[in-house]
């Protein structure tokens, strides 16, 4: 570790001491002693800032630059760490920042493309919007038409490199010196945050992402992806279809269209769903500048640098879990917990239900108005820390993006019903993947799996034959590794024994599914 290591990590200390966001005054009275006192020693360099610890939090990592106002984006989902009124004040973080030169982007452009970029680019116009990694400029065609081009900032890869060392480097220094942080998995919340970024510097994966998202979503009406173009794509430069439409952080701007804001608002946290639930992937930047309300109050997307992706299993959890809450089985929600692993077995089922059912319960009967799915994350972080429950890192994303979605679709329409919008979307995959369709598929990929197996059983028996026919004449000897490997395959075969059954008792599930459909 570099010593410029060191000094950006007690830069960052220093920032966030001066806006009062190390151990904030209006948390003091509750912290021990020793926190207590670091705080006032904190203070001494602090500026007297306005605001509450959320937004002098937001203007601390707005000052220390890009990686840090994308650390402020991603600690705005994790609710076990943050109070609501952090989270509230990181609430208004917002990545922009003061546009670079049109000789500078020019120069971009021709290093990416060579003496092609001219030819490519004329028409490129001053830039409509500039972020911490990158700025869009409109390409008005010679042919007619529209496009826009991200282009990454001059040397921000080697920038973000060494923030991700310090905040890494803090990470670790927490882990060690706060045992009590180990749960909160701050290393692990780095190296996210570090992967995410680094696919943000190779503007090719953006584009990907947005060919890819544009497949997914192909079948939901209402969202619409815009067009890579991919000659005029490279790793620092992303050129995509225009969008015409008003973004949905600009207030003014909606009020002269005839959107439809409850259709809209539908329209954001069902395509979520459907995208993550469905097909495993979603557009994890959510929040209203990312978002266009177009014609026939369509829904456009951009920005395609952050997306998220969770496994099957964990779609069958997810699902699971909020099917539970729906239907008030505080039971199933529990058991799926423990299925998961994502609650130690040293508790027992009915506790964990039961305290589920102490955050689930108060949400019925309200309006959908009044019951945030932030709040109910909040809660369920406070009861997971109860149950020793690690967080996973694989639903950081999903979390912060479902509690974006909700902020949008309420400012769109103060009474959206997230929970309605929410249970048919729930439903249908549940019937799906849980009923006779989804066993019979289950079914089929295991049997695809053990024809693969199968299919080196030859192999195996002509290695046993020559290992026997070695142990005749030179004997049996095990080394500690033989003795393990034997162990494991033991254990194979166990498992194997176990799908088969499964295999053969869903078969004869499906005939008589069959038979009786």
């Amino acid at each position: 570790m570099s010593f410029g290591t060191y000094f950006r990590l007690a830069r960052a200390g220093l920032v966030l001491a001066r806006h009062d966001a190390i151990l904030p005054r209006e948390y003091q009275a509750i912290l021990p002693l020793p926190a207590r006192l670091v705080g006032k020693l904190a203070r001494l360099l602090a500026r007297k800032g306005e605001g509450g610890p959320g937004e002098r939090l937001a203007r601390a990592l707005e000052q220390l630059g890009p990686s840090y106002v994308k650390f402020g984006q991603f600690l705005a989902s994790r609710g076990d760490i943050l109070t609501p009124e952090i989270a509230a004040g990181l609430a208004g973080l917002r990545d922009k920042m003061p546009p670079f030169s049109m000789d500078e982007a020019h120069a971009a452009l021709a290093d990416a493309f060579g003496e092609h970029s001219e030819t490519l680019f004329a028409g490129l116009e001053p830039p409509v919007a500039a972020a911490s990694v990158a700025q869009v400029h409109p390409l008005v065609l010679k042919a007619g038409g529209k496009l826009a081009v991200k282009i990454l900032r001059p040397g921000i890869e080697v920038r973000i490199a060494k923030d991700i060392d310090a905040m890494a480097l803090g990470a670790r220094l927490m882990e060690r010196f706060l045992p009590a942080s180990r749960r909160l998995e701050p290393c692990q919340f780095v190296d996210t945050l570090s992967r995410s970024l680094t696919l943000e510097m190779d503007l090719r994966m953006e584009a990907a992402g947005a060919s890819e998202l544009s497949e997914t979503m192909d079948g939901q009406n209402g969202v619409i992806i815009p067009t890579v173009n991919w000659p005029r794509t490279k790793a620092r430069v992303f050129t995509m279809q225009w969008l015409d439409g008003a973004a949905l952080s600009d207030e003014a701007a909606l009020q002269k269209t005839s959107v439809d804001r409850v259709k809209l608002a539908q329209t954001i946290t069902a395509s979520f769903l459907q995208s993550a639930l469905d097909h495993g992937v979603f557009h994890a930047d959510m929040h209203e500048g990312n978002l266009f309300a177009l014609e026939e109050s369509h829904l456009g997307m951009v920005d395609f640098g952050i997306l998220g992706r969770i496994g099957s299993a964990e779609r069958r959890y997810l699902a699971e879990i909020l099917y539970g809450f729906l239907r008030r089985d505080y039971r199933r929600v529990a058991e799926v917990h423990f299925e998961a692993g994502y609650v130690p077995g040293v508790y027992k089922v009915d506790d964990f239900s039961q305290a589920l059912r102490a955050v689930g319960e108060p949400i019925f009967g309200k309006t959908a108005k009044d019951v945030s799915m932030s709040h109910l994350l909040l809660q369920l972080f406070d009861v997971t820390a109860q149950f020793d429950m690690h967080l996973r890192p694989e639903l950081v994303l999903l979390q912060k993006t479902m509690v974006q979605v909700e902020g949008v679709a309420r400012m769109l329409d103060p009474d959206h019903d997230l929970w309605g919008t929410a249970t048919p979307v729930v439903e249908r995959w549940i019937a799906r993947e849980l009923g006779p369709e989804g066993m019979m598929n289950d079914a089929y990929d295991t049997l695809r799996e053990l024809h693969r197996v199968m299919g080196g059983i030859p192999a195996a028996i002509e290695n046993a034959t020559h290992i026997i026919s070695d142990a005749r004449v030179n004997g049996i000897k095990l080394s500690q590794q033989t003795i393990a490997q034997l162990a494991t395959a033991k254990a194979h075969h166990t498992r194997w024994g176990r799908r088969a059954f499964v295999v053969l008792a869903l078969a004869a599930c499906a005939m008589v599914l069959k038979l009786w459909l």
